[in-house]
């Protein structure tokens, strides 16, 4: 995904998940977060959506986890045909509706579109998109070429928000 699909600038907009189906018939959706933890889409409230260039606040009255998916009752609606509007919408929270962070720790968001530089001060390019493996995140940095760098230490060195800069020491051949 692009950076702006993530945030819309001028309204502070982040994208968190898509609402992608119907669950049983009164009117539940199924839910596909972007969020991590996947369950703590449904402890955002309100979403937000974008209907024909217009914002608009979506509430739930009800979500849960339901085997590998979120599902949640739109409120005030009870039937699959008031929820088919809602089929294919994103989901948007404003920006400062996010937790506070620790010092250090960073939303992907924020980290998005910062340049990245070695420890040569050869720029490999800018954050693309961050990129979960399972063991650790990565970030997917687009310049000259593609590098996809560890987002741990002994490659990430510093991230200064301020200067829109992360240094990593990464071999620009790599």
């Amino acid at each position: 995904m692009s950076n702006s699909e993530f945030l819309i600038s001028n309204n502070k907009k982040l994208l968190i998940g898509r609402i992608n189906g119907f669950f049983g018939i009164n009117g539940w959706v199924k839910v596909l977060s972007h969020t991590h933890p996947r369950v703590n889409i449904l402890s955002y409230q309100p979403w937000y959506i974008n209907v024909d260039s217009h914002w608009q606040t979506l509430n739930i009255s009800q979500g849960r986890v339901q085997a590998k998916t979120i599902v949640a009752q739109i409120k005030d609606i009870f039937d699959k045909e008031q929820a088919r509007v809602y089929i294919d919408i994103n989901l948007y929270i404003k920006k400062s509706q996010l937790l506070r962070l620790k010092e250090g720790e960073y939303y992907w968001n924020d980290l998005i579109g910062l340049e990245v530089v070695n420890k040569a001060q050869f720029v490999l390019g800018k954050v693309f998109n961050l990129v979960d493996t399972g063991s650790n995140n990565v970030l997917v940095v687009r310049g000259g070429k593609e590098h996809w760098v560890p987002y741990i230490s002994p490659f990430l060195i510093q991230v200064d928000i301020n200067n829109q800069i992360i240094l990593v020491d990464w071999d620009e051949n790599f």
